[in-house]
């Protein structure tokens, strides 16, 4: 039906196939993007840096590449965002008074909701996560082997 997402099993990222011996699974046309992802862009404020760090320090040696900077920009502010509005939960109360004087959510749960939705579906938006890329084909891409580019010469 159009429209309709698939509720299948979300691909496997192509490192998890290797580990586990699956060979055989692998995509011998997944892209590899160049260029590793380091430098946080100036425009992130102090905290924006320190959740940009945390992604590069804890993601997957080689995983994060420059064609991800957009994403985990975007990714960095709304960890912030989504930090502001649990910390701004724990000294506010949950439902709060609208000026007719009827009870209403707190402006900052909605905050923190669509934050956590941002940052859970970036992981898996143009090729962000493993098991993105692991979907993606490219014609003219030719590897001999595919577990070279994860264990070296």
């Amino acid at each position: 039906m159009p429209g309709t997402r698939n509720s299948g099993r979300r691909p496997k990222p192509t490192h998890l196939k290797l580990v586990e011996g699956k060979h055989y699974r692998l995509n011998k046309r997944e892209p590899v993007p160049d260029g590793a992802l380091c430098e946080a862009p100036a425009i992130l404020n102090n905290e924006q840096r320190e959740a940009w760090n945390y992604a590069i320090k804890h993601a997957p040696q080689g995983l994060l590449k420059r064609l991800d900077a957009g994403t985990l920009q975007c990714w960095a502010v709304a960890k912030c965002l989504h930090d502001e509005a649990v910390a701004a939960l724990q000294s506010s109360p949950r439902i709060i008074k609208s000026p007719s004087g009827m009870p209403v959510q707190s402006p900052w749960l909605q905050i923190l909701n669509k934050q956590a939705g941002i940052m859970q579906r970036l992981s898996l938006d143009l090729g962000f996560s493993p098991a993105a890329r692991a979907r993606i084909s490219i014609d003219d891409y030719d590897q001999s082997d595919p577990t070279d580019r994860f264990f070296g010469d």
